[in-house]
């Protein structure tokens, strides 16, 4: 029986069920589509249409089908190396300039230009050679089996927590992999990627949305990329690497042992830095703070507040906020309203001016925004003397158009900022926004009342700030701070799985809202009893002992 179907906004009729794949094959010779959304649900392009619909077909330049080309692109990676180097066990790890890296896990194994050349010839073969990715439906316990047979030990740790009883393997020219995600239909459908070495492994660009569905110039961050080799470091020395062991640490040894052995590396990178504060106190006078959103700032500037007041430092936190221009001087964003996260919205000639004067030791009024009035009214009087630096943070506090006329040598910039290296399995790692994305759904709705729908729809505009703004300064940060809390996601599980859950199947975050749950079941339920009321975590779950500071 014909039926009508709207595709990309044309209507058209068919007479049978079909897949995606066919109505569209004629439209995209160059296999350019990557996935569709179905009635709002992503579906791969093999998905058959069986009533009427409204289809959206979906490219690089849309972050779920990004998503979903970054994951295929991955499984034909793994392929390639799997073809290559039957032996060899790779992981995929999220790395700098937005691209992955690929770490070697077996002995004897070397990262050089030889192995760069056969994996890349490899993978230019797959993609050619245009093979279609079958996926397989399979019951858990015979997962396993395929799993155990191809030596998949870390895919065989998280087979108990699934709460699916079904795994969807792809299978393509013979090989085996499960990506959680939709792929693309055939390996032809990867056209943009580039390998590089970086040691002591690989990195892997891709196409990235926020890029328009192009590729990034490669940017190196050596300070970020050590703060990830250290989490790394640190996460293999106590047994945190993936989903799988972060549960067995919560069901073997407890709740508390966990989260006190996260919180123990918090309180050694507090008085890391406050020994490299102390040591350099007589030539600061400004401490930096800046990050992402849902990095934690807040309760890290409180916690370095407390740990520099222990070592006889006094230091005064001055608010960036405070400096916003009236609304009608504020620049505009692509919408035509006021752009708060625009740098020009500040009064960065007077921030400069207040410092400057309270550096050298003038008595100073500052302003205090009244952000009812819409204007700056007159705050409080301060003087500040020896060992009493400036805290300042906020997402320019790290840009140096801010502190222009404060000489570098007495600023301390600090980045502050989730970095992880965690893994469902070796070949599917954890996004680190979708963990900080987490975080502020849960924050939004405690304290802001704030639908996980409200917090889905901004945060494209969030992310895009963070892009322009944030990312740029992190490498001229004298200490980054990694805020990744190892046991967080098991207790965020809890909050944010019922927000997610009301997200309707026709709301447009509702495939971002399924991919965000499905990571999240895989951890197990954790209660926050023992989280400290000091914890960077309860900034985001409630019950922080700076609430009020």
């Amino acid at each position: 029986m014909a039926y009508e179907i709207t595709i990309n906004g044309s209507k058209m009729t068919l007479e049978k069920n079909e897949r995606i794949l066919d109505i569209i094959q004629s439209r995209d010779p160059e296999k350019r589509a990557v996935a569709a959304r179905v009635n709002r649900r992503l579906r791969d392009l093999n998905f058959e249409i069986q009533g009427p619909c409204d289809i959206e077909v979906i490219q690089n330049n849309d972050i779920e089908a990004m998503k979903v080309y970054e994951a295929s692109l991955r499984y034909v990676v793994a392929m390639a190396f799997a073809n290559c180097y039957p032996q060899l066990h790779i992981r995929f790890a999220y790395n700098v300039s937005r691209a992955i890296s690929i770490h070697l896990l077996t002995s004897g194994f070397t990262a050089n230009s030889a192995m760069l050349q056969t994996i890349t010839q490899e993978i230019d073969r797959i993609i050619a050679a245009d093979y279609p990715l079958k996926r397989i439906v399979v019951p858990n316990d015979e997962a396993a089996e395929i799993f155990k047979a191809r030596g998949y030990d870390d895919k065989i740790a998280i087979l108990p927590y699934r709460p699916e009883r079904t795994v969807h393997l792809y299978e393509c020219n013979g090989y085996l992999d499960y990506m959680y995600s939709p792929m693309v239909p055939s390996t032809g459908y990867i056209h943009d990627y580039k390998l590089r070495l970086y040691t002591p492994g690989f990195l892997l660009q891709y196409p990235r949305a926020e890029k328009g569905g192009t590729i990034p110039p490669f940017e190196d961050a050596p300070t970020f990329s050590r703060t990830l080799t250290e989490v790394h470091d640190w996460s293999k020395t106590v047994g945190l690497l993936d989903v799988a062991s972060i549960n067995r640490a919560v069901e073997k040894n407890g709740p508390i042992e966990l989260i006190n052995l996260c919180e123990a590396r918090h309180n050694r990178m507090l008085c890391e830095l406050g020994e490299r504060i102390q040591r350099d106190i007589d030539e600061i006078s400004l401490i930096c703070i800046a990050g992402p959103s849902s990095s934690g700032k807040t309760t890290f500037a409180n916690r370095l507040r407390i740990e520099l007041l222990s070592r006889g430092i006094r230091p005064v936190r001055i608010s960036l906020d405070d400096y916003y221009l009236e609304r009608k001087d504020c620049p505009l964003d692509e919408n035509g309203k006021p752009d708060l996260e625009s740098i020009e919205a500040l009064d960065i000639a007077l921030f400069n001016q207040n410092m400057v004067e309270l550096i050298s030791g003038e008595e100073v009024t500052l302003p205090r925004f009244d952000f009812q009035l819409g204007k700056r009214v007159p705050g409080r009087t301060l003087k500040v003397g020896k060992n009493e630096p400036i805290i300042i943070e906020g997402i320019h506090a790290l840009n140096e158009r801010m502190t222009v006329d404060i000489p570098k040598s007495a600023k301390f910039k600090i980045f502050i900022s989730p970095g992880s290296q965690l893994n469902l399995d070796d070949h599917n790692p954890v996004s680190l926004t979708d963990l900080r994305l987490v975080r502020r759904i849960v924050r939004d709705y405690k304290f802001r009342n704030a639908s996980a729908e409200e917090t889905l729809s901004m945060w494209p505009s969030v992310r895009a700030g963070e892009f322009k703004w944030i990312y740029a300064t992190q490498e001229g940060s004298d200490y980054v701070y990694n805020s990744i809390l190892p046991y967080e996601l098991p207790i965020m599980r809890h909050y944010a799985l019922p927000l997610l859950a009301q997200i309707a199947p026709e709301s447009p975050n509702y495939p971002v809202a399924q991919r965000l749950m499905k990571m999240l079941k895989y951890f197990v339920d954790m209660d926050e009893e023992w989280v400290p009321s000091n914890s960077l975590m309860r900034e985001f779950i409630g019950g922080s002992c700076y609430a009020d500071v």
